[in-house]
């Protein structure tokens, strides 16, 4: 154990209930305006992080519609038997959807019509059509940039929804630049309570609790975004329907997955500070891993947005930093064994 003695942790402490209560109190109020002030400055960036919130998802989109188009070009069949087939190759239009950013739609039309609207044709004598000509239809492609793509824009349904998407990138900023701050003042509340002894561990742990913080926003962020859209999209077409996302729908998914990953990511140094403290023991973590997996996957389904590949890619990552945190707390406890085994020699005397 890394306590010398077994005594009650708070034995020493000469703050009364009251006084941890205040204490908690300024911890808070010095967080939420260390996050006020992060907030602010995020609104001087807000307008490029939504243009970045919003890269992850129309990527998404364009993979989602040029996959949807290349299918429609493999299933379309002329009308009528030898009728006029397509204008371009399969491997044309390939290279043009994915190697060119360009999207397309196929229509069909009447090509001595248009070629009548152009001038380039004979005139049709007014009254000789009796029936529309479904079989003469040829087939044209449509082309513009993926990105001038109605279909991959991302839409609001009200005017003032620009200013609340505004804001929310603002509070994204603002947990994000806050962070370090925060848990220093959520550090620095454990660390009142503590023996002189074992505050060392608070310092120790403050910078590696702002790393695995940062670490689980990127991974969120950067990696696992695209994962989750394309099943979420993948789901939408299986279901025969497309998708007309909200940017502010989304900004509220970008806000909680990489919080979620985040608080998630202390798990291991949760567990290394409770066993540095003298609350749970190695042997403790190791011998309950089966409730603490459940746990893990509950949580995670709580943390995350209701879709099964984000639970994963969190849950995924928890367990093996709960078992890194089973390391840690041993590698730890042979470290202290010398001490541990003087201390005990001292005592005896």
């Amino acid at each position: 154990m890394p306590r010398p003695t077994d005594d009650d942790l708070f034995q020493s402490s000469t703050m009364t209930f009251g006084e941890h209560l205040e204490e908690l109190r300024t911890c808070l109020i010095r967080a939420a305006a260390g996050l006020a002030v992060a907030v602010l400055l995020g609104f001087f960036v807000a307008r490029p992080v939504v243009h970045l919130i919003e890269d992850p998802l129309r990527r998404a989109l364009g993979t989602y519609y040029s996959r949807r188009a290349l299918e429609t070009f493999d299933e379309w069949r002329p009308r009528a038997g030898g009728g006029p087939a397509l204008p371009y190759s399969r491997d044309e239009v390939r290279d043009a959807v994915v190697n060119r950013g360009l999207s397309f739609e196929l229509r069909e039309v009447h090509a001595d019509r248009l070629a009548q609207v152009l001038g380039t044709g004979p005139t049709a004598r007014s009254g000789t059509a009796v029936a529309f000509a479904t079989d003469s239809l040829v087939p044209v492609l449509l082309w513009q940039p993926m990105a001038r793509d109605p279909r991959v824009s991302i839409t609001t349904l009200s005017a003032q929804e620009a200013f609340g998407i505004y804001v929310k990138a603002a509070l994204l900023v603002g947990v994000v630049l806050a962070s370090p701050w925060i848990f220093f003042q959520l550090w620095t509340f454990v660390a009142a309570g503590l023996y002189p002894h074992e505050k060392r561990w608070v310092w120790t742990f403050l910078p590696i609790s702002i790393g695995l913080f940062l670490a689980g926003v990127l991974l969120a962020f950067f990696f696992v975004f695209d994962f989750v859209l394309d099943y979420l999209l993948k789901f939408n077409e299986w279901l025969g329907l497309d998708p007309d996302p909200r940017i502010s729908e989304w900004l509220s998914f970008v806000l909680i997955l990489p919080i979620g990953f985040g608080i998630g990511f202390q798990l291991p140094l949760v567990m290394l500070f409770l066993e540095r403290i003298g609350v749970v023991e190695a042997e403790t973590y190791a011998s309950q891993w089966r409730i603490a997996v459940l746990v893990i996957v509950i949580a995670s389904a709580v943390l995350t947005p209701a879709d099964p590949y984000s639970m994963l890619f969190l849950a995924a990552p928890l367990c093996l930093l709960y078992f890194g945190g089973i390391g840690l707390c041993r590698w730890f406890g042979a470290a202290d064994a010398p001490a541990q085994r003087q201390l005990a020699t001292k005592a005896s005397q």
